[in-house]
């Protein structure tokens, strides 16, 4: 089951499944144990599928992946809309906590991504939560992009460590791309885009409360947080998806 095959929704043009985090990591623990290369997963929200909307190749990254999963409750309650019972969103930090709760011991975790000293602070955190956890490395990488010879010089870092599982923390729309990129280079089964939860999980940065994340107004708790960052994602992106997914539902816009 992925989303090529699974039930889906679309919204904007991208396919997203109607899943839930258990869905989730049963399907990511069939792929590790399977062997199979180059899947990857998408953890999308409101602010994505708009940028997607921005840039059609962007859509075409999305829409590549084995899995695009509803991270935003907006996502959620237009899959309820499309007549999929969806309780919760698949929210990033707790798939990523919950998988290493279920699978830690069992799989190899490797973190790519984060400012400096982010990933060790963060293997720190999940090894003293879930003792027994693995991992096979991490890799901070500059915020620039990569030259060809250092970006195969990472590849065959992780390919030498042979994860079973690799963590991005690259933010979108920049984690979902490196994903596609590098799915047929690197000999890894799984690769996860979690974006803010390597923040939130290593404990920089601090979640909103679960009253704000549950109901739909995490947006208004990262954006008091981090107002000068976040501002054109919340306050032009958010009207603007609501603006377009009206449209879409009118039938006025096809995506």
């Amino acid at each position: 089951m992925t989303t090529k095959n699974c039930e889906c929704y679309k919204v904007l043009g991208v396919n997203v499944a109607a899943v839930q985090i258990g869905d989730v990591i049963s399907q990511m623990d069939r792929w590790i144990e399977e062997k199979s290369y180059g899947h990857y997963i998408a953890v999308t929200n409101t602010h994505v599928v708009t940028e997607s909307w921005l840039n059609p190749g962007y859509r075409s990254v999305l829409n590549t992946a084995d899995f695009v999963v509803p991270d935003g409750m907006p996502l959620v309650w237009l899959g309820r809309i499309n007549g999929y019972p969806l309780k919760r969103r698949v929210y990033g930090p707790e798939l990523m906590e919950t998988f290493f709760k279920t699978m830690g011991e069992k799989h190899t975790h490797f973190i790519y991504g984060g400012s400096p000293g982010i990933p060790e602070k963060l293997m720190e955190r999940l090894s003293e939560s879930y003792p027994g956890a693995r991992f096979a490395g991490s890799y901070s990488p500059p915020f620039r992009e990569l030259t060809e010879e250092e970006d195969s010089e990472v590849v065959d870092m992780i390919n030498d460590l042979e994860p079973d599982v690799v963590w991005v923390g690259l933010g979108a729309p920049k984690q979902e791309k490196w994903m596609h990129d590098h799915r047929n280079s690197l000999r890894v089964p799984l690769m996860v885009g979690v974006g803010a939860a390597f923040d939130f999980l290593a404990g920089v940065k601090s979640q909103a409360p679960s009253v704000f994340r549950e109901n739909g107004f995490e947006w208004l708790w990262r954006l008091m947080s981090e107002p000068r960052r976040l501002w054109r994602r919340y306050l032009l992106y958010g009207p603007l998806f609501v603006s377009l997914v009206t449209l879409e539902k009118m039938r006025i816009m096809k995506f």
